[in-house]
């Protein structure tokens, strides 16, 4: 176990070695560059191409609850909730650096979030970022599964994010993914796993906005019990920090579960409420 938590707190330095949210987002940034398509880090479950600035540390805590579809059994999911705590730093204002930890099958992670290219009036017309992630799953047990080693417990994600704004209320992102668990619990699942992301933003007020994003998956296998990632959800911004209300039939919060691993069904009604709170220092 020593191990692993070295491993996880050394991976952002190996791979570096390669006043107020909303006025970011309302108003015009230097040379011209179009204002954040996205309120916060996240559109719902999928990353968006918002960045953290430089010298920023942002502390973001997600929790989602079990599913509604329980009622009084389980008080609508309260007692079947998981939560994930993240801390991502801007190395700088391009450069995104994170770790955090999810109750869901104990998971530790290390991320990286770089922008390549930025929209700009009368310019490039996309936001392109590229997200990555090293993933450590410590809820696998040697008694349930023999033989079982230290790279068994390991998933990768690397996805590439295209944001537009295409006017002061309205912004769309594409997200195609690439995702692979050592270890996937279903026979027939390639280990290595392909998605397409659709994710949107309409802002209503000047602080609310209503979000979705959907998950595409592009090989799960035939026998697969999980389902595609359909997200909606809203954000209140509040000066200091991004509050983000929603509902999903995924639970799991890390971009391999929630795309690989993903049980509920929005037409029995068995969804997860949750909520993303991220604080600026």
């Amino acid at each position: 176990m020593k191990n692993i938590f070295i491993l996880f707190f050394l991976i952002p330095t190996w791979l570096f070695a390669q006043d107020d949210l909303l006025s970011e987002i309302d108003s015009n940034t230097e040379e011209d560059f179009k204002s954040a398509a996205f309120k916060g880090l996240k559109i719902v479950n999928f990353e968006s191409t918002k960045m953290v600035s430089k010298g920023e540390l942002y502390f973001v805590v997600s929790h989602r609850f079990g599913s509604v579809e329980t009622g009084f059994k389980d008080f609508f999911g309260l007692d079947q909730a998981v939560t994930r705590l993240n801390l991502i730093y801007g190395v700088s204002d391009g450069i995104n650096i994170g770790v955090s930890r999810s109750s869901f099958r104990k998971i530790y992670e290390s991320s990286l979030k770089m922008r390549l290219l930025r929209e700009k009036k009368g310019g490039f017309p996309f936001t392109v970022v590229s997200s990555s992630n090293i993933l450590i799953n410590t809820s696998l047990e040697d008694e349930i599964l023999p033989g079982l080693e230290f790279k068994n417990r390991l998933g990768y994600t690397t996805q590439l994010l295209i944001s537009k704004k295409f006017n002061k209320n309205f912004s769309l992102q594409l997200m195609p993914t690439f995702f692979h668990d050592n270890y996937v619990d279903i026979d027939e699942q390639h280990n290595s796993q392909y998605v397409i992301g659709f994710g949107g933003r309409h802002k209503l007020t000047k602080r609310w906005s209503i979000n979705f994003d959907y998950g595409l998956h592009m090989n799960r296998a035939d026998n697969s019990l999980y389902t595609n990632p359909l997200s909606i959800g809203f954000d209140l911004e509040t000066g200091g920090h991004v509050f983000q209300l929603h509902f999903t039939n995924a639970q799991p919060m890390n971009t391999n579960g929630f795309l690989g691993q993903g049980t509920g069904d929005w037409g029995t009604g068995d969804i997860f409420f949750g909520f993303n709170l991220s604080r600026v220092f």
